[in-house]
């Protein structure tokens, strides 16, 4: 959705300011040199990249405009589901998840986060992952394959992106490329009506316009969104990865999501707050009470008047038996 609204504010603007000058959209209607930038710049990525990253590239596209699929909400259910799943391990034992990593579709466990069951790549992420647990291997040689893992996984998302971007710094040069091309049209109608030459010199003009506008108004911004978008699941991916080694560290599984919630970006995070319920108020005060009896608060407050903040341990001793003969009562064994 922002996306979209990016794109209509950009060219919106851009309208506008032009009508502004009152210039005449007619000049900017050039189909010629949109197909000169445009063709040469799609070309330009056929020749230099293979058709799986092709792919990728229109996927990638297509999820800047729906937008980033690892929000608030998509944390909070993941890390309630491995909370389950971790449970059940500790409960049963890790071989008890086999038939759960198997087949994750038939898993009671999974089939409650169909979002999951979509997204193939984490779903393989963290089923691999918990197969090479049940085999036997080890918290830090997981943590090794782990990250093996996630940096072939961050360099094919890279992949589109670097060449969208490619892309997107051909367009200003592309322009170049119709203007001259608008020159020499104009050279060769010299001796034709005034009027048609004027035609081609802004042809001319509009392609070098058109191609910087495509580059930092439209290709480049979606090519940083999906950058953005491939960040997310990396940070995405590596909570998934502190939650698995956490636990296989012998880490109960409450502890493990704890512990994995603080690897949450801070813009998604489901952090704790104190609960403002009516017991969890009153338990917070009783905790604040003193935990000593009335007397000994009575000989505390003596004792806090008679030594000066800045005394030495050794005088404060002094002082507090001076204050109360026959009790040993000093600061180190005063109640916290």
């Amino acid at each position: 959705m922002f996306a979209i609204i990016g794109i209509v504010v950009v060219f919106g603007c851009v309208v506008a300011g032009y009508l502004m000058e009152h210039g005449n959209l007619r000049v900017l209607m050039q189909p010629a040199e949109l197909i000169i930038i445009g063709g040469a710049a799609i070309g330009t990525v056929l020749i230099a990249n293979p058709l799986h990253i092709l792919k990728s590239i229109a996927v990638g596209i297509g999820g800047v405009f729906a937008g980033s699929k690892f929000g608030k909400q998509r944390y909070i259910e993941t890390l309630k589901m491995m909370f389950d799943l971790l449970n059940k391990a500790r409960k049963e034992g890790l071989m008890a998840l086999e038939s759960d990593v198997e087949e994750p579709d038939k898993s009671p466990i999974f089939s409650t986060q169909p979002i999951f069951l979509k997204s193939h790549h984490i779903r393989d992420f963290v089923c691999d992952s918990l197969r090479m647990a049940i085999t036997g291997v080890d918290a830090f040689e997981l943590d090794q394959m782990l990250d093996l893992d996630m940096e072939v996984h961050h360099h094919d998302a890279s992949q589109p992106t670097a060449a969208l971007s490619s892309m997107a710094d051909s367009l200003p040069g592309l322009g170049i490329v119709a203007a001259v091309l608008g020159v020499v049209i104009t050279m060769g109608a010299l001796g034709g009506p005034p009027e048609e030459i004027g035609h081609k010199v802004a042809a001319a003009l509009v392609g070098t316009f058109l191609g910087i506008l495509l580059c930092y108004g439209l290709v480049g911004p979606i090519a940083a969104s999906m950058t953005k978008i491939a960040e997310d699941e990396h940070a995405f991916l590596y909570v998934l990865r502190v939650l698995m080694v956490s636990f296989l560290k012998g880490t109960a599984p409450i502890m493990a999501v704890e512990v994995a919630r603080r690897a949450v970006p801070a813009m998604y995070g489901p952090h704790s707050k104190k609960s403002k319920s009516p017991a969890a108020t009153e338990r917070r005060k009783r905790n604040q009470r003193p935990r000593w009896p009335s007397e000994e608060v009575t000989h505390r407050r003596q004792w806090t008047r008679l030594v000066p903040s800045s005394s030495s341990r050794k005088r404060a001793v002094t002082a507090a038996i001076t204050a109360a003969p026959g009790r040993w009562l000093t600061p180190t064994l005063l109640p916290p």
